[in-house]
């Protein structure tokens, strides 16, 4: 069953772009990776079928130690299994069902908290929580390490080398999902971690402070020159630039926090030749394990399975949009979904159309009423690929 978490219910309002993100290639934010990509200490619990509880270090705060929990699963059997990392988003914690999903398919996997939680509440050796207003608070230069990005960002990296150094674990096969906060943070992990060989982030994304749910009542209070240090230090469009391993972004068309002008200028980001989208119309929002595109995407490049359909990128003659599109399978449900509708990405009704393949082409007419469209295909798998969105008069 489908399970759904609805976190906010206010929508972003949009404020006009005043900086611009930090894109170096060799840009490490405040993160001192050599560190991190060392196998920080841990203690494991007893095993409860394919799943047991870890403890590993996490990142100095306030001065102090941290730990952080974490469920470890990995299929029966000797291995080497591929393994896979998975970041839960806002009000989330270590779900010890999504690491058993993954080891029924096959992979380790760890599935770490990233609130300072423990199985049964708060630890006294937690890290910062992930409220909002742990998340924006105001932070000077010399602070930036007390920040909650920073933790996280940390834990999933030190779980990464947790997970890589298990036994039973393929080192060289190795990828990272995470929802929501969690796709936000596996921009930024995917962005620096160059051991990972796949990634899937799944509504989150980078350009917060310029249109995101946050946008209003978070990032507008905000100093010019806070938001600037935020924006540099924490958002993913710092960052993704430097994305070196296969990446699908997966989306809804109505998405709350994420809308599609911020998403798709996140991916954008990414090496072509390495991303992949997938934009699905009114997609829920929540802990959701199951879309079929996270699995299959990541199985495409961890267990050598047939990978997603290859679409071009998207091009307009008059009133018809194309894309050329490759697959190794078989492709159905062609179809242009567009908006009529113009304002806030949320609130946009969408409908859609068939379309058309034609020797390797999708191809639409686009009606005159339209304000943003985009093509798509499915194949027999159930897993859908698009092409970017393009609006009125680009």
């Amino acid at each position: 069953m489908i399970r759904r978490c609805f976190l906010l219910l206010t929508f972003a309002v949009l404020i006009p772009a005043t900086f611009q993100p930090v894109t170096a290639a060799d840009n490490t934010g405040p993160w001192d990776l050599p560190a991190l990509k060392q196998t920080p200490a841990a203690e494991f619990g007893p095993p409860d079928g394919l799943v047991r509880p870890v403890y590993y270090a996490g990142e100095p705060f306030h001065g102090k130690p941290t730990r952080i929990f974490a469920w470890y699963a990995q299929p029966a059997g000797d291995g080497p299994f591929p393994a896979v990392v998975l970041v839960h988003g806002g009000g989330g914690k270590a779900f010890r069902d999504w690491a058993l999903h993954w080891a029924n398919r096959g992979y380790a996997a760890l599935a770490m908290d990233l609130a300072g939680h423990g199985p049964d509440g708060r630890l006294p050796d937690g890290g910062p929580d992930q409220s909002d207003e742990t998340k924006f608070r105001p932070f000077a230069a010399d602070e930036v390490r007390e920040m909650w990005s920073y933790h996280a960002v940390a834990a999933v990296i030190r779980g990464h080398s947790l997970l890589a150094a298990q036994p039973a674990v393929d080192p060289q096969r190795t990828g990272i999902t995470g929802i929501s906060w969690g796709g936000y943070l596996t921009c930024l992990v995917a962005s620096l971690d160059d051991r990972l060989k796949v990634a899937v982030p799944v509504y989150g994304c980078g350009f917060l402070a310029e249109n995101s749910v946050w946008t209003q009542p978070r990032f507008t209070p905000m100093t010019p020159e806070l938001r600037q240090s935020w924006v540099r230090n924490f958002d993913p469009s710092s960052y993704l630039a430097q994305v070196s391993c296969p990446t699908l972004f997966l989306n809804g068309t109505n998405d709350f926090a994420y809308p599609l002008d911020s998403y798709r200028r996140s991916y954008q980001l990414v090496p072509a030749h390495l991303r992949s989208i997938s934009v699905i119309p009114r997609l829920p929002h929540g802990h959701i394990w199951t879309f079929p595109e996270v699995d299959v995407f990541i199985d495409s490049h961890l267990q050598q399975a047939q990978k997603l359909a290859l679409i071009g990128p998207l091009q307009q003659s008059g009133g018809n949009v194309s894309v050329t599109v490759q697959s190794t399978t078989e492709l159905r449900e062609p179809q242009l979904h567009y908006t009529a509708a113009d304002g806030p990405w949320q609130n946009r009704e969408w409908k859609s159309l068939p379309a058309t393949i034609t020797d390797g082409r999708i191809s639409a007419d686009v009606p005159d009423a339209a304000r943003a469209w985009y093509l798509a295909v499915q194949d027999t798998r159930g897993v859908t690929v698009t092409s970017e969105h393009r609006e009125t008069g680009e």
